[in-house]
C-alpha cells in the first residue's frame, strides 16, 4: 500500500503500556511496557505468533483489557482508563472488527437492524439511519436488498463486509481489525484486504491491523510493529519489515510464510531451522 501519511500530530499515542492477567495466585505480565504511534489516516499492522500480546494490545485500546501502568492517548485525550459514559462516547470514533464475523453479528436481527442499532441508540432519527445504512452497505459492495435479511443467509467475506459497514457506520477515526481476514479462504482474503484499502483511501480513517501473517500486512499498511512475548521488538516501514528485517524474531516469521515455488520454500525452511537453532529454540 503506498498512501502516504501526514505529519499531523498521532490520532493514537501508546506509552509504555503494561497489561497483567492473573492466573490463579500468579500474575502474567501480557504486556511489558509497549509504545507505538498512529497518525491520522494511517494503517500500522501489529504482527506476532499468538501469545505475543498483540490482541491484548488491542484489547487495552478498546478498554477490554484493564492497564497495569502506561498511557494511552487518543485525539489528544487520556483514555487509559477511560470506562462508562466516556468509554461509550469513544464508540463514534473508536471501533473494532472481529476476526469471526458471525460471531460479533446478532442472529436474531436482520442486516439492516444490525447496522442502525449503534446509530439509533446514539440518537440519529430512524430516517437518517436508514440513509446511512444504505450508503454503508454500498460503500462495502453489499446490494440494498443486504438490509432484510440475517447474517445466516451470507458467506464467511460477506459476513466479514457486514461487520466492516457497521464499525464504519458511525464514521469513526481509527478501526482496530483484530485478525480480520484469518478466517477466510485466501480467494475471499484477498477481496476484504481490498476493500479495507479502499475504504481507507476513501474516507481516511486509521487501522490498527493485528495479524499474525506478515503477507496480509505487507499488503494493507503504513508501518509494522513486531511483538514477541509482550514486547515490541522491532518497529519500522513496510518495506522494510516485510522483507528485509533486522531482528531474528521477525525474520522467522518471514521464513515461516509459504511460498507457491517448492524449491524456494525447502530453502526457507532450512533457513528458518536455522535461526531457531541459532536463537536456541527446540526444533519441531
Amino acid at each position: 500500500m503506498n498512501t502516504e501519511t501526514n505529519g499531523d500530530a498521532p490520532l493514537l499515542d501508546v506509552a509504555d503500556l503494561v497489561v497483567d492477567y492473573r492466573r490463579g495466585r500468579t500474575t502474567f505480565r501480557a504486556l511489558k511496557g509497549v509504545s507505538m504511534t498512529i497518525a491520522p489516516g494511517e494503517c500500522v499492522g501489529l504482527v506476532g505468533e499468538s501469545g505475543s500480546g498483540k490482541s491484548t494490545l488491542g484489547k487495552a485500546i478498546l478498554g477490554l483489557a484493564d492497564v497495569a501502568s502506561g498511557r494511552i492517548t487518543f485525539a489528544g485525550s487520556d483514555i487509559t482508563h477511560a470506562k462508562g459514559a466516556a468509554r461509550r462516547k469513544l464508540a463514534a470514533d473508536l471501533q473494532v472488527v472481529f476476526q469471526d464475523p458471525y460471531g460479533s453479528l446478532d442472529p436474531t436481527l436482520t442486516v439492516g437492524q444490525i447496522l442502525a442499532e449503534p446509530l439509533t441508540a446514539s440518537g440519529t432519527s430512524r430516517a437518517a439511519a436508514r440513509t446511512a445504512v444504505a450508503e454503508m452497505l454500498d460503500h462495502v459492495r453489499l446490494p440494498a436488498d443486504t438490509v432484510t435479511r440475517y447474517p445466516s443467509e451470507f458467506s464467511g467475506g460477506q459476513r466479514q463486509r457486514i461487520a466492516i459497514a457497521r464499525a464504519l457506520v458511525r464514521r469513526p477515526r481509527l478501526i482496530v481489525c483484530d485478525e480480520p481476514v484469518s478466517a477466510l479462504d485466501l480467494t475471499t482474503q484477498a477481496a476484504v484486504i481490498d476493500l479495507f484499502i479502499d475504504i481507507q483511501r476513501e474516507t481516511g480513517v486509521s487501522y490498527l491491523f493485528v495479524s499474525h501473517d506478515l503477507g496480509v500486512v505487507r499488503r494493507v499498511c503504513h508501518r509494522v510493529s513486531v511483538m514477541y512475548q509482550g514486547e515490541c521488538v522491532e518497529t519500522g516501514p513496510n518495506e522494510t519489515i516485510t522483507r528485509n528485517p533486522g531482528h531474528t524474531y521477525t525474520q522467522r516469521l518471514l521464513l515461516a510464510s509459504p511460498v507457491a515455488d517448492p524449491a524456494r520454500q525447502a530453502e526457507r525452511r532450512r533457513s528458518w531451522l536455522g535461526l531457531r537453532t541459532a536463537a536456541g529454540s527446540p526444533v519441531p
